[in-house]
């Protein structure tokens, strides 16, 4: 079957449709009416629907907002007034009690923390800039998050600003989206710095700019990592910059270079002059590979798989380490991201904007994503300096 799910979750249901009926789904484009579809159909794939059997699907599809018709319209235009006259973003990972219970929050949190083995001291000088952190879940990223969360805890209780990209795992290509809208904690709001996101939108074009905004209010990569920036910080606010970032899809395909991508370009020099006049952290919330049958691989990742998945990861963060987001960009390219490396639009993005800081690891680890263990996804801290 193929399940077929609105990411803008303006419906919980779900379509299941039969794997044979995919040619009719490549061929609702808009163009054809019910009869000009049975007929395509039947021309191109030699499939005869049932009687009546399209005009269920076609009313199980409008019912689940998954036509882009006016009664989806009208429910997305609803849920983004929704979302924007709420006093703020309110959490979505975990459970509604996560949101309500700091004092519980904060004990999971430091007992990951004080699981840690004794922290390796820096050998690198000078202030923190950067941090790259998981998106996953707590219960599989939990020592990641902690390691480089310890480490990075006196840079972000000192920052006056935080830029946090996140990555957009529905985002169109080559995107960045911005919202006005402030992210709960369970220890309150960490508000949007909304007179620079204003600024930020103006140079790459406001209508691109909030094009996506109402992914902001389902997307957990920044909110998993703004929950451990508020706690390090202990409930103290700092000013927030949220930028979900898009697919680079293309880019890998060789359709143009981020290094030369005018919207990035844009977005970068706004938030350098930003940069200049306040002690600044810049996070990117990024896992790393995703790989094996739950990602649609043919392979199970036995150890040997997962041994070269390992020694891959290493050199891709050889490069963070060194700075170079080209070098960086340019290794997931010649493998046409065949590791499904969801991190890469924020950490490349962090990086031009560091331009050259130096990093070092803060953990990493291979997290199980399915019951049989043929699965993983492989994430990693880093403190850049």
């Amino acid at each position: 079957m193929l399940l077929l799910r609105d990411p803008l979750q303006l419906s919980d249901s779900a379509i299941a449709v039969p794997r044979t009926l995919g040619p009719l789904l490549a061929l609702m484009d808009g163009t054809r009416d019910e009869g000009a579809l049975e007929a395509a159909l039947q021309v191109r794939y030699g499939l005869r629907l049932a009687p009546g059997l399209l005009g269920r699907l076609i009313t199980d599809l409008d019912a689940s907002f998954l036509l882009q018709d006016e009664r989806f319209r009208a429910a997305k235009s609803e849920a983004l007034q929704a979302y924007r006259q709420a006093p703020h973003r309110p959490m979505t990972v975990d459970g509604s009690s996560f949101a309500r219970d700091g004092a519980s929050v904060a004990a999971r949190l430091q007992a990951m923390i004080d699981a840690l083995p004794s922290m390796p001291v820096s050998q690198m000088a000078g202030n923190t800039r950067g941090v790259i952190s998981p998106h996953i879940d707590y219960d599989r990223g939990g020592p990641v998050y902690a390691e480089v969360w310890t480490a990075a805890a006196e840079a972000a209780a000192q920052a006056e600003l935080v830029i946090l990209f996140g990555t957009d795992h529905f985002g169109s290509d080559r995107s960045l989206t911005l919202t006005r809208q402030s992210y709960e904690t369970p220890w309150g709001v960490l508000p949007t710095d909304s007179a620079l996101v204003d600024v930020l939108a103006e140079a790459i074009g406001v209508e691109d700019a909030y094009a996506e905004e109402l992914h902001h209010r389902r997307e957990h990569s920044i909110e998993l990592v703004a929950v451990w920036l508020h706690h390090v910080r202990h409930g103290r606010s700092v000013p927030v910059v949220p930028i979900l970032c898009g697919s680079f899809a293309a880019f890998i395909a060789g359709d143009g270079d981020p290094a030369t991508h005018e919207t990035y370009k844009l977005a970068l020099n706004v938030l350098r002059e930003a940069m200049d006049t306040r002690c600044t952290l810049v996070v990117a919330a990024a896992d790393l590979a995703h790989m094996g049958p739950a990602f649609g691989d043919a392979h199970c990742l036995d150890s040997i798989r997962r041994a070269q998945l390992r020694r891959a990861d290493e050199r891709l963060l050889s490069a963070v380490f060194s700075g170079d987001a080209q070098a960086f960009f340019d290794q997931l390219k010649a493998e046409r991201d065949r590791r499904h490396v969801c991190g890469l639009p924020p950490i490349y993005l962090l990086l031009r904007l560091l331009d050259g800081a130096r990093g070092e690891a803060a953990g990493y680890s291979l997290c199980p994503a399915d019951s049989q263990g043929h699965s993983y996804v492989s994430i990693a801290g880093a403190i850049l300096h």
